[in-house]
């Protein structure tokens, strides 16, 4: 179990179970990316959005995959809904860089935040 079972969104305690190791948007998961100097993974999405499930079970449930972003990410996980200011931020990174949008949204970030890649 991650750090999201503790969590009152619905979104986020959906992913407790998963081998990532996950964070919630908090300050946390800023200070261990820029401490250990590695980059973010936000993914965000909500709790009746088909394809967010479907992610979770190719990719967030799979052990590797699981692996190697736990391995070479800080992985942080949004509820939009419980987020909106953080999803509208995001969002607007990804049509700027993929000249798309969508859910589940994937940034990748520096460690102090800054989005450098994105898609859906």
């Amino acid at each position: 179990m991650n750090r999201l079972q503790h969590e009152t969104s619905p979104y986020l305690r959906q992913h407790a179970h998963n081998p990532v190791d996950w964070y919630a948007w908090k300050p946390e998961a800023f200070g261990r990316a820029k401490a250990e100097d590695k980059p973010i993974l936000v993914s965000i999405g909500y709790s009746t959005c088909h394809w967010c499930h479907v992610m979770e079970r190719e990719s967030f449930e799979d052990e590797q995959v699981a692996a190697f972003m736990n391995e070479h990410f800080i992985n942080i996980k949004v509820d939009r809904e419980e987020r909106p200011d953080v999803d509208q931020i995001y969002m607007e990174a990804c049509q700027a860089i993929s000249g798309s949008g969508g859910w589940p949204l994937n940034c990748f970030l520096t460690p102090d935040g800054r989005p450098f890649f994105a898609g859906t």
